[in-house]
């Protein structure tokens, strides 16, 4: 049996659910720490994901419920693409990945779990990531808390 400590996922085991989107009710939360929104742009936002693959895991989602990429518009796509290149900055000087993953799950038969709402990820990565935990004991560590790496990360978002 694997057995992880992930204490902030009983939050979301007890909380209460609701069959709405996620990506369109974070936005309206008024702390965006609570929510892990480290940046809201004009269409776009930034947000940690909470079932991260690796630390610094994070999606930018558009703020308008669009199941599919080409169905944005020309500047939700820019705004996309711009906070992409941004998150990639900021991660880079935050916590020094040695590259990135990058990619939308588009639909569910695409591994999208929340397959309404088009968000695309970036998945920071490191040299030796992929070692023996998950090849040997099929279990992925995450070493640092939800909440410590918006801290990180959160401020630097709001720099110019």
């Amino acid at each position: 049996m694997d057995v992880l400590w992930a204490p902030w996922r009983m939050e979301y085991i007890l909380g209460e659910k609701t069959d709405e989107c996620v990506f369109c009710v974070k936005p309206r939360e008024t702390d965006d720490r609570k929510a892990l929104i480290l940046y809201r742009g004009q269409l776009c936002y930034v947000i940690l994901n909470y079932y991260p693959y690796n630390n610094g895991h994070l999606m930018i989602v558009p703020f308008r419920h669009v199941a599919e990429i080409q169905d944005l518009t020309g500047e939700e796509r820019a705004e996309m693409m711009d906070l992409t290149a941004r998150s990639l900055e900021v991660l880079k000087q935050a916590i020094s990945p040695h590259g990135f993953n990058l990619g939308v799950n588009q639909g569910a038969v695409a591994g999208a779990g929340v397959a309404g709402h088009v968000h695309l990820h970036i998945v920071p990565r490191w040299e030796g990531d992929t070692n023996f935990m998950p090849v040997i004991g099929h279990t992925k560590v995450v070493n640092e808390g939800l909440w410590e790496t918006w801290d990180k990360l959160a401020p630097l978002f709001r720099k110019k």
